[in-house]
């Protein structure tokens, strides 16, 4: 096999987002033939070198995994947990793949998630310049105006810069419907941490609760709290178009 970068190879392999493999190399706990490496441009050959991490080695296995839950509060997207929570892993431990989140969700939030080992398609989907939609219905504390609303897809200033939704809706849950709070749908393309929070707490409805609906081209639909279920063909071939079309918007916003 060629050389690659140590993180994207650890990504491949199932271990932990690309991102996050990063943070294993700065922290000295990755080796490579028994070295540590700590050099994020460092590279290797997978089918060469003997490369672990945490003294663990790891392979790149012969086919990806792509798997969606419909992630009950109180979980946390994490691999594992310092203080012995739940994690959305622990939902999926019937699975013979290694795999891991493809972003996160909060603690608190619900909804959507995809869990695989495909370390590229992975990264496509998350970097911000990807543009990759996801639906969230949220429950706001209050009513808020339609100039309200509008707002929230002109763009309002956070503190890292500003953001805005691609899409905003009032939903109707009939008889379920309060005169107190309301309901709404909002679509947005970053993933940027407590994004959705953020928001619209910045026009002045906080968030009571958060549920993703979409991801890309994909929904939880028939799926209870707590469950999962692999990806069928024709979803894991639109999945993959739209992965390859948000890596080639990363890479024409990097050439600008």
């Amino acid at each position: 096999m060629p050389l690659d970068r140590l993180q994207k190879i650890i990504a491949r392999a199932g271990v932990t987002s690309r991102r996050k493999a990063e943070g294993l190399i700065t922290a000295g706990r990755v080796t490579v033939d028994g070295a540590v490496v700590t050099e994020l441009g460092a590279k290797a050959d997978p089918g060469e070198a003997r490369i672990e991490v945490d003294g663990k080695a790891i392979t790149i296995p012969r086919a990806w995994t792509y798997v969606i839950i419909n992630k009950p509060p109180g979980v946390v997207t994490t691999a594992s947990d310092e203080f012995d929570r739940r994690t959305v892993l622990d939902l999926v431990a019937d699975l013979d793949a290694r795999v891991f989140p493809v972003g996160r969700l909060d603690r608190d939030a619900e909804g959507l998630l995809l869990l695989t080992n495909d370390g590229d398609l992975a990264a496509a989907l998350t970097h911000p310049a990807g543009e990759v939609p996801k639906v969230y219905r949220t429950k706001l504390k209050g009513q808020p105006t339609e100039d309200a609303l509008a707002q929230l897809m002109l763009g309002v200033d956070l503190e890292d810069g500003l953001a805005r939704a691609q899409y905003v809706h009032r939903v109707d849950l009939g008889r379920r419907q309060s005169r107190v709070n309301a309901w709404i749908e909002l679509t947005v393309t970053e993933g940027r941490n407590h994004l959705v929070k953020r928001m619209c707490a910045a026009i002045g409805h906080p968030v009571l609760k958060l549920r993703r609906m979409q991801f890309a081209n994909l929904d939880m639909e028939g799926l209870r709290p707590g469950q999962h279920r692999p990806l069928n063909k024709e979803e894991q071939r639109k999945l993959k178009a739209i992965a390859r079309a948000a890596a080639r918007r990363r890479g024409a916003s990097r050439s600008k």
